[in-house]
C-alpha cells in the first residue's frame, strides 16, 4: 500500500480516537450514565487506537525507519491515551485534568511526528 494510505488510516484513528474522549469526558462532566453513550465511546475509542497503530506500524514499515526515540515516546503516549479512556469513565471529578491532558499528549503527539527531535 502507498504511504499516502497509511497516513490516512493513522489519522483517521487519531480523530477517532479525539472525538470519543471528548465525547466520554463531556458526558462525564453532564454526569449521565448512558450506557449507549458509554459504549459508542469505548467502541470508537477501541476502533480508533488499532486504526492509529496499525497506520503507525504501517507507516514505519514502509518507510524503513526502525524505531527512533521519537516513535518510542509515541508508543508511551498511545499507551497513556489507552488508559485516560478508563479514566473519563470511572472518574468524572479528574474530568477536567484529563480534558487537558488528552490536549497536551495530542499536541506533544504531533510534535514528535513533525519535528522528529531525537
Amino acid at each position: 500500500m502507498p504511504v499516502t494510505v497509511y497516513k490516512v488510516i493513522h489519522l483517521t484513528g487519531v480523530l477517532m480516537v479525539f472525538l470519543s474522549m471528548g465525547g466520554l469526558i463531556f458526558r462525564s462532566q453532564l454526569g449521565e450514565e448512558g450506557n449507549r453513550l458509554k459504549r459508542l465511546g469505548g467502541i470508537t475509542n477501541g476502533v480508533g487506537m488499532l486504526l492509529a497503530l496499525v497506520g503507525g506500524f504501517g507507516l514505519l514499515a514502509k518507510l524503513s525507519i526502525g524505531f527512533p526515540g521519537w516513535v518510542i515516546a509515541k508508543l508511551g503516549i498511545w499507551i497513556i491515551f489507552g488508559g485516560l479512556i478508563a479514566v473519563a469513565n470511572r472518574k468524572p471529578e479528574l474530568s477536567n485534568t484529563v480534558w487537558f491532558a488528552v490536549i497536551f499528549l495530542g499536541a506533544t503527539a504531533a510534535y514528535l511526528a513533525g519535528a522528529k527531535p531525537f
